[in-house]
């Protein structure tokens, strides 16, 4: 039991203050009253009086970070712990209950959340509260060990893996650990008057046999001996997901494309439900096997090569065009991203595409026959990594064109959301609101990006509201995003000929894409009233036509100069629209040209 694994807590004195009221008879509150003292203690709090003080700074981390990690506390019992913070506040002078009553009531938003996160949950917690479903008395070790197989394959909260448990619970031990571990060197330097935390007894049983002793008491008698024993595998430990370390790899991916967890990939067009870790363990073995040096220079290349395929919406790509890229060779950026047709039954040693074939896949006109034999080499090392990746199901491989499997989608999704990556499902980037998936899809592959686009307008009906709600993201909402350009190329993707005219017309007076949906209308043929149209929109339309940095420099100017000479007023004019309209992407595409913003 904790109250002997903790002691001088303080819990006798706090409740004996209470005087037999009706709080120190409620069993929830004692109960409270018991974790919250303690873990006060334990994590440093002044015990000179007797009872920890509860500072706001501890108090904060009590709500939000310890309880959330350590405790189970049965649904309409939250309550009890900021009234226990209350209560034992009102034991100190000097303001300490204004400050912890304000600390309390500012986090109380916060403490009810973390307590009710599924991502905050342990196998000690979830268990605890399966167990007390199932009607178990959670402080009687004999009826958690009668109860507990009952819950063999018991499913887990929506959203949450099996790999998010058990890294939170490994964290919450070793926190939990070091925790137990200051509090007994800090009273062995410098003993407190009201005695030890933790006596010596305890601590010669080992760290780990006292915080056992309090998660039993804090979630389920008996529960970490059930867990660590008879019961192992209901809880798994880091040894049981090797691959977690291809999860770290794809997660590093992630990073150098975006540098940011929270920035989503597109979803797969096609998955297909299996055994998410049987297959991420036997994927890891294919790019551990890769990684040996008969699979030079690629091999290694491995966990890019699975990410790449994945933020393409898992749409294929082609063997040639990788190795092409890897061999530092010119491929047109227009065509990086281009899906690859995947041919039925072909099969066999790999053979690099013909030479009218490359030049369509790499954008590159002129080469030649030695060209393709100069690449023949790098596409067949590069096939033999898509080919033992492909051994796993999990990939394919026909002719020139490889990509993940509807399994090998599902699989690769599992691998990049147990490491926090935003991998949506189709379902959800369709629940998204409109400029949630604008802010998605303009960092997408445009094939991708294209078929969520339209998704979500299909799941509304193709309505005109959805579709001014969607115009309105890809322009007002966006006016001075850095990556306008991005937003604005978003509007080509677009099936304009089946939209509802009023959106498109209602879109003229948009500042960013009113020029936009002016070209939509007369390639439909109907009337606009171009008037409408304000002069920012006429001049980002200029801007995304000009050729980038695509192109000879001397003919990029030439673009220039001769949008210019339509323009009223000259360039001059012009760039100062640009400049005003989209300072960021004018500069970019300007600035090589030797054009300074005003």
């Amino acid at each position: 039991m904790a109250e002997t694994v903790l002691t001088n807590t303080g819990l006798d004195q706090f409740l004996a203050r209470l005087d037999g009221g009706a709080e120190a008879r409620d069993p929830a509150f004692r109960r409270a009253a018991e974790v919250v003292l303690g873990l006060l203690a334990l994590r440093g709090a002044d015990r000179g009086s007797g009872m920890p003080e509860p500072g706001p700074g501890l108090v904060r981390r009590l709500l939000v970070e310890d309880l959330p990690a350590f405790v189970y506390v049965p649904p309409g019992e939250l309550r009890a712990y900021p009234a226990v913070l209350g209560a034992l506040a009102e034991c100190f002078d000097g303001g300490l209950r204004e400050r912890v009553a304000a600390v309390v009531d500012e986090s109380a938003g916060d403490f009810e959340r973390a307590m009710g996160d599924p991502g905050n949950l342990t196998w000690y917690r979830w268990y605890a509260s399966l167990l007390r479903a199932m009607g178990t008395d959670l402080d009687d070790a004999a009826d958690v060990r009668r109860r507990i197989g009952a819950l063999d394959g018991a499913p887990l909260p929506d959203g949450v893996l099996r790999a998010d448990l058990m890294g939170r619970t490994a964290l919450a031990d070793t926190v939990l650990a070091e925790a137990l571990a200051r509090a007994y060197v800090r009273d062995a330097e410098e003993p407190p008057a009201t005695g030890p935390l933790l006596t010596d007894h305890a601590v010669a049983a080992g760290v780990g046999r006292v915080a056992a002793a309090l998660l039993d008491r804090w979630t389920a008698a008996g529960l970490a001996e059930q867990l660590t024993g008879a019961y192992a595998r209901f809880a798994p430990g880091p040894d049981d997901f090797p691959h977690l370390v291809l999860a770290d790899a794809l997660l590093d991916e992630h990073m150098d494309y975006h540098g940011d967890p929270g920035i989503a990939v597109p979803p797969p067009r096609a998955v297909e439900a299996g055994d998410p870790e049987r297959d991420a363990d036997a994927l890891l073995a294919a790019v551990e096997e890769l990684a040996e040096e008969e699979y030079e220079p690629y091999g290694g290349e491995a966990p890019h090569l699975l990410y790449a395929l994945y933020q393409r919406g898992c749409d294929a790509d082609s063997i040639a065009r990788h190795a092409a890229e890897y061999e530092d060779w010119t491929v047109d950026p227009a065509l990086e991203d281009v899906p690859v047709a995947v041919a039925e039954g072909v099969t066999g040693a790999y053979v690099t595409p013909p030479v009218p074939e490359l030049v369509r896949l790499l954008g590159s006109a002129g080469l030649t026959e030695d060209d393709r034999a100069r690449l023949e080499g790098p596409a067949r090392e590069l096939a033999a990594v898509a080919d033992r990746l492909a051994a796993t199901g999990l990939v394919l491989r026909a002719g020139d064109a490889f990509g993940l499997t509807p399994r090998g989608a599902a699989t690769v999704r599992y691998l990049l959301r147990v490491r926090g990556v935003a991998a949506p499902t189709a379902a959800e980037t369709t629940a998204w609101s409109a400029r949630e998936l604008v802010d998605a899809a303009a960092r997408w592959p445009q094939a991708p990006a294209a078929h969520v686009l339209a998704d979500w307008l299909r799941a509304r009906g193709d309505s005109a509201e959805a579709w001014s709600e969607l115009l309105a993201a890809l322009g007002t909402v966006h006016a001075h995003a850095s990556e306008g350009a991005d937003v604005r190329a978003l509007f080509g993707l677009l099936d304009t000929a089946a939209a509802p005219p009023g959106a498109l017309r209602g879109a003229l007076r948009d500042p960013v894409i009113g020029a936009y949906a002016l070209h939509a209308l007369r390639v439909r043929g109907e009337e606009a009233d171009a008037i409408q149209v304000p002069v920012s929109a006429r001049a980002l339309l200029v801007l995304d036509r000009l050729p980038g940095k695509r192109g000879p420099l001397e003919d990029r100017r030439a673009a220039f100069d001769a949008a210019a000479a339509d323009w009223p007023g000259g360039s001059a004019a012009l760039v100062a629209e640009l400049a005003e309209a989209d300072p960021h992407g004018a500069d970019r595409v300007l600035g090589p040209l030797g054009i300074s913003l005003p």
